[in-house]
């Protein structure tokens, strides 16, 4: 009897922690691990130079044109336009101020495939803003500005990275004192 009053029941705070836990790696190994392995197993089976012809083919250069390009324009709209929104939404006081501030959430509350799915049914051919941006060319073709397009890509990015910087600088923002600004106003600074 003393020997089981030694023993005490380990209590988890996680209950079902060892199935949660074997569901998450096999999860993570058949989506992540497994592709991942393969892409370096392939990778590996070429030589330097077939490895280096397979990365600086023409449609691999003109993907990392397109990837780099318009991620860098992206974000430079992004960090121009977070900053304006961030420093209104912190130093201004306005009818449907927490209705802006809700919207900036948005992209964060979608889902990447949602807001892609989106995004492309308003800004395609027959869409709500994208019908106002097409046109047919002489043999019938359908055409549109913004789907399957560098403008498309950039919209979407542009949709996505928004709340990024706001939500990073609205902090930063919220505690600069406004003291500061009048100081610096006072000894000459503009705005």
């Amino acid at each position: 009897m003393a020997a089981n009053t030694n023993r005490t029941k380990k209590i988890r705070v996680l209950p079902g922690f060892e199935l949660t836990l074997g569901f998450t790696l096999f999860y993570l190994g058949l989506i992540v691990l497994i592709p991942l392995c393969a892409v370096f197993w392939k990778t590996s089976s070429l030589t330097w130079a077939e490895f280096w012809q397979t990365v600086t083919m023409p449609t691999a250069m003109a993907s990392y044109r397109l990837t780099f390009g318009v991620s860098f324009c992206a974000a430079l709209v992004n960090l121009i336009f977070g900053l304006i929104v961030a420093w209104v939404l912190v130093r201004y006081e306005f009818f449907g101020k927490k209705i802006i501030d809700a919207l900036v959430d948005l992209p964060f509350a979608l889902p990447t495939a949602v807001a892609g799915i989106t995004l492309a049914s308003l800004y395609s051919a027959d869409g709500w803003i994208g019908r106002f941006f097409t046109h047919t060319d002489q043999s019938n073709h359908v055409l549109s500005i913004f789907s399957s397009s560098r403008l498309g890509i950039f919209i979407a990015l542009t949709f996505i990275g928004l709340p990024f910087i706001v939500r990073t600088v609205q902090p930063i923002l919220e505690d600069l004192d406004p003291e500061l600004e009048e100081a610096a106003s006072s000894l000459g600074a503009n705005r």
